[in-house]
Formats: C-alpha cells, structure tokens, sequence
C-alpha cells in the first residue's frame, strides 16, 4: 500500500477549545513499533475535558486527539521481533501503555498506565483522530477474527477501564452482591462484565428507562432494578433487605457518591470511577465504623485488553457501537456531552 506523505487529523490547540482539522504530516514508523491505519476512533467524554484543559506542562502545545483506536497494520519497525504482528493484521490500541523499563517507577509495580514516560496518545500527545498513527509494539494487541474494528476501538477504554476496575481493583467475586451505579457507556459494559463474566448478582440504577430496559434484556430481574425516580435508594435497598457487597459508582455526582457509602455493606468496597462531579464528600466517620474501602482506578493494561476481546470474541461482552464519520467528530461529541447518545461512537474514515 502506498503510504501518503500527509493526512488529516482532529487536533487540539493550546488556548483553543474546538478541535482543528488540519493537515498534518503522516508519522514514520517506530524502530520499535507499527504504522497503523486507523480504521476506528472511539469517542469519548473525556475528549471534552482534553479541549478544555489548559494546565497540564506535560502536555503538547499541539497534538492529535483520540485515545481510542483500532486499525491496520501498514508498515512495521526493524527492530519488532514479535511474530503476532504482521502487515495487513489489525490491531487494538492502547492509548497509554507505559515505557516498560524495568527502572520505571510505575511500570515496574504494574501501573503502566501511570507512567509519564511512555507515550499517552490522545492525552496531551499525538493520537487517534487521524488517518495514521504511530505506536510502539506495547500499545497494539492483534484484533481477534470477528471483533469489528468499532468494537475493537471503543473496546481499548470503554471496556477496558471497567474491566481494570472491577477484575483488577476491585476483585469483585461470583459470590457478591454488587450495587451499580450509571448504565452509560462504561456502565453497561460494566454490567456485563459482572452478569455475565463473573456471574455476580448486579443490583442497576439509572435515570433513563431505556437503559434500564436494556439491562432487563441482558437478564435482569425487576427486583434487581431500581426504579427511576426512586426517592431513596437506601430505603429501597432496606426495605428489600439487600446487603451490597461492592458498589460500582460509574456516576460520581454527590447524590450516588453518598448513596454509595450508605447502602455498601460494612466491610464493603465502593469503586470510583465516575467523575460528573469532581469533588465529592467522604464521610470519615461512615467509612471507618464500617471500615469500607474506598477503589478508584483509572484505564487498563494491555493484559486487560487481551482478556476483554478475547470476551468480546466468546460473545461474553458485546459492547454497543454506533458509527459516524471522522470528520463529525465535534458534532458527534457535543452529541455526547449533552446526553443524546445512549452508548459509544466509533468515528471510521470518509
């Protein structure tokens, strides 16, 4: 294939709060990596926060948006040795995969996604939302046959980061009773992972009746669902004398955060992982008479990633994805940011 000199790419600039689509130069290819075609952009809300920010040092003056991504194998760095990749396979990428030095600080202790030192595609340096991308070998696992690349794009965050979350951090178990709080995006994907992967009873909230609906479809009961409107979801819990094990709080407002810490079991977990308020209260006495432990966690590994499309290839996970173009992306992500796109987009090339 020939490989263009230039290509189109959605870009943030400092100072600037809408993406530009510009021309950029197509990047060469790593010694150590791929040339990827991108074949899939996932959007998400964060992509608003990343134009809003303009405070992080760390950050490019100018770089490419989109931290999820799925494409193409086009060319491939000398020095890869790892047969699993060949031209013309198709990849899943990860957006921050760390440097992997045994001398990292966070890579050393399994916390890839912290390291500053690897790249962070999307997230202050170049990323997705362009033709090609550039990546090292540690950020691509190969798609299994099946997985579209829509699935595969939105599956490197969406998916990932709930999976990291409940697997990872907060060891959720088949034997628990799991409270989750927010259907949205990484929500439902989270209710999956944890009805249908570990097999743990999921006790489901949400405002809107069409993803409660949704989570009836995947197996739910109706005394599992907490009704829109409810006036008190610890009442309701009480009422029905269900003790939660480890609640899922993919929301993060003051109301579901408190919640929360009231209706989780003493000895319980609460998951963090919902920001749509970024300072919420902890209530100190609470948590230490019930000595709860309190989870936050950000993103996934690349394990992470090749368990959950390996899931998505078994038909255990099947993440919901709906199409649009690359060049729709600012409409498709004001869309999103005021709540008219129930689940994930994934933007693939004019």
């Amino acid at each position: 294939m020939a490989i263009p000199s230039t290509m189109h790419a959605w870009r943030k600039h400092k100072g600037n709060p809408l993406p530009v689509w510009e021309e950029v130069p197509v990047p060469s290819v790593p010694r150590t990596g791929l040339l990827v075609k991108l074949l899939a952009s996932g959007v998400c809300h964060s992509d608003q926060a990343l134009l809003d920010v303009e405070d992080r040092p760390q950050f490019n003056d100018v770089y490419t948006l989109g931290h999820e991504g799925c494409g193409e194998i086009i060319s491939i760095g000398p020095d890869v040795t790892d047969k699993r990749f060949e031209t013309g396979g198709k990849v899943a990428l990860l957006a921050v995969p760390g440097c992997g030095l045994d001398t990292c600080p966070e890579c050393s202790r399994g916390l890839a996604q912290l390291c500053p030192a690897g790249m962070h595609h999307g997230i202050g340096q170049d990323g997705f939302y362009a033709e090609y991308v550039a990546v090292d070998v540690r950020g691509a696992v190969p798609l299994p046959d099946g997985v579209p690349s829509a699935v595969g794009a939105i599956a490197t965050d969406a998916v990932t980061t709930a999976y990291h979350g409940i697997v990872r951090r907060a060891e959720v178990q088949q034997h628990e009773t799991v409270f989750l709080f927010g259907l949205g995006g990484l929500g439902f994907n989270a209710l999956q992972i944890v009805l249908k992967h570990i097999k743990a009873r999921v006790i489901v909230s949400d405002l809107r009746a069409e993803k409660l609906d949704a989570a009836r479809d995947l197996g739910v009961p109706d005394a599992d669902i907490v009704p829109p409107g409810t006036p008190s979801i610890p009442d309701l819990l009480a009422e029905r004398g269900i003790k939660v094990d480890t609640v899922l709080e993919f929301v993060g407002k003051h109301q579901t955060f408190a919640d929360a810490q009231k209706i989780v079991r003493p000895g319980g977990k609460v998951l963090c992982i919902g920001t749509l308020d970024r300072v919420n209260e902890l209530d100190m006495k609470n948590g230490i008479r019930k000595r709860l432990s309190f989870i936050f966690s950000y993103g996934g590994q690349y394990a992470d990633l090749q368990e959950v499309l390996e899931l998505i290839r078994q038909g255990v996970i099947s993440p919901r994805v709906k199409l649009g173009k690359l060049g729709e992306f600012p409409t498709v992500l004001r869309d999103l940011c005021e709540g008219r796109i129930e689940d994930r987009v994934a933007l693939v090339p004019e």
